[in-house]
């Protein structure tokens, strides 16, 4: 005998009309990038933007005005580190929390509070469940829906 489970592990979407918080994924993958912002759409709950360029991330957050950045730390023609430093100093964007996206730890030392440049980080690679729990986590209450 079969059974089919379904798991519902994705927050309830969002009533219509109500204000979608606003995600901007800085990422040089833009396969994950697009997979991400396909998956957080899916909920209902976000409005999701890519960047693959870090030199034009700065340019894209002032644009956008994210209520969230998911920030890769390795990218190749900076890393994410320079490019948070470039956003905090911006007086229209300082105060968006930045959250770091990176394989470089495991998942084990991303639960355990550890920061990185004072900022939160989510390890990767990562699941749509723990991708909304880490935006969720840092999302100012204002933004939240």
């Amino acid at each position: 005998m079969h059974r089919i489970v379904e798991a519902n592990f994705l927050p309830p979407p969002v009533a219509q009309g109500k204000k979608k918080s606003r995600i901007l994924i800085i990422d040089n993958n833009s396969g994950f990038t697009y997979a991400a912002k396909i998956a957080l759409e899916r909920t209902g709950r976000y409005s999701v933007w890519e960047e693959n360029e870090a030199v034009l991330a700065h340019q894209t957050a002032q644009e956008i005005k994210p209520d969230l950045i998911l920030l890769e730390i390795a990218m190749a023609e900076t890393d994410g580190g320079e490019v948070a430093e470039r956003i905090e100093s911006d007086p229209a964007l300082q105060g968006t929390p930045i959250v770091f996206l990176t394989a470089l730890v495991t998942k084990a030392e991303a639960k355990s509070g550890l920061r990185i440049q004072g900022h939160p980080f989510l390890a990767k690679p990562i699941s749509t469940p723990e991708l909304i729990a880490g935006i969720e986590r840092n999302l100012p209450a204002h933004a939240r829906s």
